[in-house]
């Protein structure tokens, strides 16, 4: 489980990426959110993000804000997604699962008590998006204990020493950001993407996924050229407000475009 599994992901791919979708959970509801995942996992997906619903979502794009609201609204807390991840796993789904999630709520449930109920739930890892390496060195340590990843990102507009200090403390894989701004489907990619990512290569040799933007299988089947990770997210959770059917559709057409 955790660091491993995540490794053994990346080391096992017949396709040119891995894919990577994110889903809310708790939405639509923890019924449809569990559907959703073990379809996207029948359509291909190599490891699923399950975002931690929050109030001040900052990079964030409305989709996934109104999704999160909407878990929210459910009911959902940080245990009820640990406990969706259990479920998940009971039914017998094995991929990397990994909390994504800012830092506040995670704080309230308590890091040490976090991380060693995360693990026994089935979860190999965490992205926060709102802790920087100089202040997770706690949460590492939980993290390193318990064998589970603590997933750092990186933007565009990351100095040459960021993206060093980053590569120095991560796990499991670096995430880097493709656009600067929120989360949000977009026409096109980051003119920029190809030399990021070069940049990120230079620096380290944990694979690297890239999010945020990434909407149809053209713009996956062109990250997946570059990159070892394609994240989807706002494009799957805005089907999922269709119904679970169309997220299933569009992980079938990523999955094809990254093949």
């Amino acid at each position: 489980m955790g660091i491993e599994k995540i490794t053994q992901v990346f080391k096992d791919q017949d396709k040119k990426a891995a894919f990577m979708p994110y889903v809310v959970a708790g939405f639509p509801d923890v019924e449809n959110c569990v559907q959703i995942i073990q379809g996207l996992v029948e359509a291909g997906a190599d490891l699923i993000e399950l975002g931690v619903p929050f109030s001040d979502p900052i990079a964030d794009g409305p989709v996934i804000q109104s999704a999160g609201q909407k878990a929210l609204l459910n009911g959902v807390t940080v245990k009820g997604c640990l406990g969706i991840a259990a479920r998940v796993r009971e039914e017998g789904i094995d991929i990397p699962i990994i909390l994504m999630s800012y830092l506040n709520p995670l704080i309230a449930y308590g890091l040490d008590k976090l991380v060693e109920d995360a693990a026994a739930a089935g979860v190999d890892g965490f992205i926060v998006p709102d802790l920087p390496p100089e202040e997770g060195a706690g949460f590492e340590a939980a993290c390193r204990q318990n064998g589970l990843a603590l997933i750092y990102l990186l933007s565009p507009a990351s100095s040459a020493e960021r993206i060093e200090l980053v590569a120095a403390h991560a796990s499991g894989f670096v995430y880097l950001v493709s656009l600067t701004g929120v989360t949000g489907t977009r026409d096109s990619l980051s003119a920029g993407l190809a030399g990021f990512i070069s940049r990120g290569r230079k620096a380290t040799d944990l694979p690297l996924a890239v999010g945020f933007g990434i909407s149809n299988k053209n713009q996956a089947a062109a990250v997946a050229e570059m990159a070892d990770g394609v994240v989807v997210g706002s494009a799957l959770v805005s089907a999922a407000n269709e119904s679970t059917a169309a997220v299933f559709t569009l992980a079938e057409e990523i999955v094809a475009g990254i093949e």
